[in-house]
């Protein structure tokens, strides 16, 4: 017995054709009809014809392209075969025994492959009573399992109740029952004939517990699908009965409450909780007050937007067109939302934009900048040229915290807050939001709506805002927030923070020249009837209306005063006859607005220069202010008297203004040395120093080099050059730090005739970004010492030749002033605090 295994073992592996099999295991005793499409297989098969008709088939593990299969398979003998018109073969195959690949040779378009086979190995059986016990077990279970599944033919069953050979019965099934290929690939490796029935007895077990459950559960949503089917039964019953007695059907109503919430689409969270409110309100009587409640915050999450969203518009060129088509200049603004609408557009490209992701968050915009310069309707041009719905909500004196999260519905009355019932006004889900006048938030003992809006405002949090109405989460993410501000000193830090600034500046005359001619003039021809008449404004009368009759840093006072003007010419226009009679039409009227016919149409002139002396007053010197209408002249005079080396401040100034003005005075003090003092003993005398309208408040620490020139001016008896503003903070160490509102001072600086304005070294590149127009309107000298702007606004006379320690001269430095060159290390801005006017 040993020789003929050792003889055996001698044997050479069997050859045979691999016939890759996708989602397919065949078992030995079994035959099973295959078709046989792709070029691989229908080589094996030709070439297994032209043998012994025998085949190795085995599954694939991934595509026919990459040829992985699994390593056991089953030798099949192919009882019969066609060959169809496509070359594509019908095989029926009968599996013979099981079998392990041991190697693959490869040829053209097929493999060889050398077997090993599987052989159930008898050691270790059961004996005859326990494995007849678990081929009954076996049967059973299989014939359970059929019962359940339903997909198993009667021949099928018969023949596994009558196998008696386990090696055969765990063939035929492990080849009828419905699992994984992974689960039969396992199943017909086992060798063991014991561990293999094991093996599919568990798998039978396994199968038929879930159906057993996936009946448990059908049977659960039937009697649950008869309950409902009978209770509509019942309500179609009543409302029939309620009709027949001349009743309302009070039933409907839920429903279709029910139904217009599903229509919405909201999250699972919203939806459910809306459910369990009807189902409340179904229990309530009609007249009941929590009806009424309960009714109207539902009506509230039907009226929502949940899912509805516009599209937004992809045309670069068409938004860029709508916006200057709105507004002239605001070029930061523009850039900015023109970004936006790539960025969006770039993502629709790639395919990879999903609504419901935070891939793209809205932006949350912060326009600040004076009254009047366009602002709000630059919001609802945004919302113009992404063709988005448009919302605005003033938050001018909003002081109550529900304004923003609403009450909560308990009480009387309640109702969502402004950001819901504005969500609801706009109809989707990704409007533009514009909050106006943020900055004009107040706070009290109901709360600081400033606080709330933190959340809304917030990209990491706003997707979940909760308002106290609704209790539920809704999802602000896609919402394009703009808010708009004059100043931003009232802001709070936290939520200033969460904003991306954009200044919109105030016009100079040239800017709003080109506004009113554009927009305003053919604007309020429109408004007044006017608009096919003949009328023109010459720029000259446009100048002298800017210069004359307004005064702000926008341009509303202008569209009101050119209003004043057409109103004039149409009562004028209609006084004689135009519009009326046939032959005058209208449009035969003919007008043009010249500088001489301003004091007709509006009266003598409101607005004459700010308080500028022409010619050079000792102690008089003029700094620049930025306020929220704009920029101003800030006009400082100083007087000298005999005293104990006190100062005296007025003109309603702050704090900071107030230690500006010490340290202007410490460091003159330090460098007496350098000036012609004309007083001996600074000590002993006293100062009084005034900045002229004192009912404005003033504060702000850059108007340190103006207060240090004019008291310069008062200790030495010697006027400053005319024609010369400044503005910059003054350091004790005599440096001159940079400053804000560079725009607004420039424009106060031209307005009165300023010849020319002593800057900051620092704030030369923020200079360089102004119009062209602005910047050729007054000369620029760029200073970054004390010591430098006061060799230009003075003579050289007031400067003393000090002696060094060994009584030799020293030469006074030298005047560098940075005149369009020389800049230095760019530094932090002084921020512009304080209220009214900030020097």
């Amino acid at each position: 017995m040993k020789l003929l295994s050792a003889l055996k073992n001698l044997n050479p592996p069997e050859e045979f054709p691999l016939l890759p099999l996708r989602e397919l295991v065949l078992f030995p005793h079994t035959m099973l009809p295959v078709f046989v499409t792709y070029k691989p297989g229908i080589v094996a098969v030709e070439e297994a014809l032209k043998r012994d008709h025998r085949l190795f088939a085995v599954c694939l593990k991934g595509s026919i392209e990459t040829g992985e299969t699994y390593t056991a398979g089953t030798v099949v003998r192919i009882v019969q075969y066609l060959k169809l018109p496509d070359n594509t073969f019908r095989v029926v195959l009968q599996g013979e025994y099981r079998a392990n690949m041991i190697s693959v040779q490869k040829f053209n378009a097929y493999g060889m492959v050398r077997l090993e086979p599987i052989k159930h190995e008898a050691s270790g059986e059961l004996p005859d009573s326990e494995m007849a016990a678990l081929v009954r077990a076996v049967q059973k279970s299989f014939v359970q399992y059929a019962e359940l599944s339903k997909k198993i033919n009667t021949e099928t069953i018969t023949a596994v109740e009558k196998i008696e050979n386990p090696e055969r019965l765990g063939n035929l099934v492990a080849h009828a029952i419905a699992v994984k290929v992974e689960r039969k690939i396992e199943l017909l490796s086992i060798s063991q004939t014991t561990e293999r029935l094991e093996a599919i007895l568990e798998t039978l077990e396994l199968e038929n517990e879930i159906f057993g459950i996936q009946k448990n559960i059908n049977g659960k949503v039937k009697s649950r699908m008869e309950k409902n089917q009978r209770e509509y039964i019942l309500h179609e019953q009543l409302k029939e009965i309620n009709k027949e007695l001349g009743k309302d059907g009070g039933e409907d109503e839920f429903a279709e409450l029910e139904r217009s919430i599903e229509d919405r689409h909201p999250p699972e969270e919203v939806l459910f909780k809306a459910k369990k409110e009807v189902a409340r309100l179904r229990k309530l009587q009609p007249l009941s007050p929590e009806a009424g409640v309960l009714r109207g915050y539902l009506e509230w999450i039907s009226d929502l937007p949940w899912k509805e969203a516009s599209v937004d518009s992809g045309d670069l060129a068409e938004a860029e067109r709508i916006l200057n088509e709105d507004h002239f200049a605001m070029h930061k603004a523009k850039e900015r939302i023109l970004e936006y609408i790539a960025v969006r557009c770039l993502i629709a490209c790639s395919g990879e934009e999903n609504l419901d992701t935070s891939r793209i968050r809205g932006p949350i915009l912060c326009f600040v900048g004076p009254p009047g310069t366009g602002k709000t309707s630059l919001g609802k041009s945004v919302a113009r040229s992404l063709r988005r719905s448009f919302v605005r909500i003033s938050l001018g004196g909003v002081r109550d915290e529900a304004e923003i999260r609403g009450h909560r519905k308990t009480y009387v009355g309640a109702l969502p807050g402004k950001i819901l019932q504005s969500m609801r006004k706009a109809g989707t889900i990704n409007p533009v939001f514009l909050l106006d006048e943020i900055d004009k938030l107040s706070s009290d003992f109901r709360g600081d709506p400033a606080s709330a809006l933190l959340e809304v405002l917030d990209p990491e949090q706003n997707r979940t805002f909760m308002d106290h109405y609704l209790e539920v989460p809704y999802d602000l993410s896609r919402v394009l927030f703009i808010t708009t501000a004059n100043s931003l000193h009232q802001i709070p830090y936290p939520l200033l923070d969460r904003m991306e600034i954009i200044e919109i500046p105030g016009y100079g005359e040239r800017e709003k020249l080109a506004i009113a001619q554009q927009f305003l003039v053919p604007k309020e021809l429109e408004e007044n009837g006017l608009g096919q008449a003949s009328i023109r404004f010459k720029d000259e009368a446009v100048l002298e209306i800017i210069r004359h009759w307004t005064m702000e840093s926008g341009v509303r006072s202008l569209e009101r005063e050119i209003a004043r003007c057409v109103r004039r010419i149409a009562r004028k226009a209609v006084e004689k006859e135009y519009g009326k009679n046939p032959q005058q039409s209208i449009g035969s009227f003919k007008k043009i607005i010249r500088p001489e016919d301003l004091e007709k149409l509006l009266d003598r002139r409101k607005y004459k220069n700010d308080v500028v002396f022409k010619e050079a007053r000792i102690g008089v010197s003029y700094g620049l202010a930025w306020t929220e209408t704009g920029g101003t002249m800030l006009p400082v005079e100083t007087i000298k008297f005999e005293g104990t080396g006190e100062l005296f401040i007025t003109g309603n100034l702050g704090d900071v203004m107030k230690e500006s003005a010490r340290i202007a005075l410490s460091y003159l003090r330090s460098a007496q040395d350098r000036y012609k003092f004309t007083v001996d003993d600074v000590g002993k005398t006293d100062f009084h120093l005034h900045v002229p309208e004192g009912a404005i408040p003033k504060d702000g620490p850059s108007a340190g080099i103006t207060l240090a020139a004019s008291l310069l001016s008062t200790l030495c008896g010697i006027p400053p050059k005319p024609g010369i503003a400044m503005t910059g903070e003054l350091t004790l160490t005599g440096r001159i730090l940079p400053i804000g509102g560079l725009k607004e001072k420039l424009l106060a600086a031209s307005r009165n005739g300023m010849e020319r304005v002593l800057l900051p070294v620092d704030n030369r590149d923020e200079w360089a970004e102004l119009d062209k127009d602005l910047r050729a309107s007054v000369a620029v000298d760029f200073v970054e010492t004390a010591d430098e702007a006061l060799g230009l606004l003075f003579d050289r006379e007031l400067r003393r030749k000090p002696r060094r320690k060994d009584n030799t001269p020293q030469l006074p430095e030298a005047s560098n002033p940075k005149r369009i060159s020389g800049l230095k290390p760019k530094r932090t801005k002084s921020d512009r605090t304080g209220s009214a006017h900030h020097g």
